[in-house]
């Protein structure tokens, strides 16, 4: 048993919100009354507070790029990606035309279904937001449906800060359908609709056609512009440059990274990198 050396502080994307606890739980194997502040958001909401100077030890992100585009090397020196995901269309068995919704007609249902409701995360906060219009851009040429993406763009009916939003509101039957992470899906124990791997932003034999979609955000100051590429879903984590705790936090990351992490990481939906 360890004598730990002070709190832990961990900030990270609603998505990884079930592996990070469980990863805490390993650490606390050694350290068993080690205090974690634990806290989440969009991960470019978490990116933009660490630059604005708040104080955290570790920072896990759904997507490497929001690293390099806010964060290195003014905060942070470098990231490991360490998991993989896929995009799917949650819902449960009381959504509306749950029964009949599948791979093929799904644009149909969320269009043309009456009243139905479905939603999305916040492209300027999330990368679950930004990785959904992406989506909606490849599909419309995935399926030759020109003007898909300007419909699905005008038909959603809520906007949530992170992927976990969106899953708590189809959770607690706000919405019908929500486009979210494959890992948040599983965990969640909701049904889905599995998009091919040509639009779902997860198989790299796919990156050239991924990088035809593009969504525009927010920069690293307010009024800059940058605009994401699609490329495959990634999950990264880092060590700030003001962390009290880097060793303490590298642990972490051997945990996270090693045997035990990867079970974890499958555990819950993941593909450990």
């Amino acid at each position: 048993m360890k004598k730990h050396p002070g709190a832990l502080k961990i900030l990270h994307a609603g998505a990884l919100r079930k592996p990070m606890k469980e990863c805490i739980h390993i650490l606390r194997e050694s350290y068993p009354d080690l205090p974690v502040e634990l806290e989440y958001a969009g991960s470019r909401a978490c990116a933009k507070a660490v630059a604005g100077g708040k104080v955290v030890d570790i920072i896990a992100l759904a997507d490497y790029k929001v690293f390099n585009d806010i964060l290195i090397p003014g905060f942070v020196d470098t990231s490991f990606v360490f998991a993989t995901d896929q995009m799917v269309l949650a819902y449960d068995e009381f959504s509306a035309d749950s029964q009949t919704i599948n791979e093929s007609n799904w644009m149909d249902v969320l269009l043309n279904g009456s009243g139905i409701k479905y939603a999305r995360s916040d492209h300027r906060l999330d990368p679950c937001g930004y990785r959904t219009l992406m989506l909606w851009q490849l599909a419309e040429e995935h399926y030759n449906l020109p003007g898909l993406y300007r419909r699905l763009e005008s038909g959603w009916s809520n906007l949530y800060p992170k992927s976990l939003d969106v899953a708590v509101a189809l959770l607690e039957g706000k919405i019908d359908y929500g486009f979210e992470y494959f890992s948040v899906t599983r965990q969640m124990g909701f049904a889905y609709v599995q998009f091919p791997p040509a639009i779902n932003l997860s198989d790299p034999r796919f990156a050239d056609q991924y990088a035809q979609a593009r969504v525009v955000v927010e920069g690293s100051y307010p009024g800059l512009e940058t605009e994401i590429t699609g490329a495959p879903i990634e999950f990264a984590v880092a060590i700030p440059k003001n962390s009290n705790q880097k060793e303490l936090a590298r642990e972490f990351i051997e945990i996270l990274t090693g045997p035990r992490g990867e079970l974890v990481l499958e555990d819950n939906g993941l593909i450990p990198c």
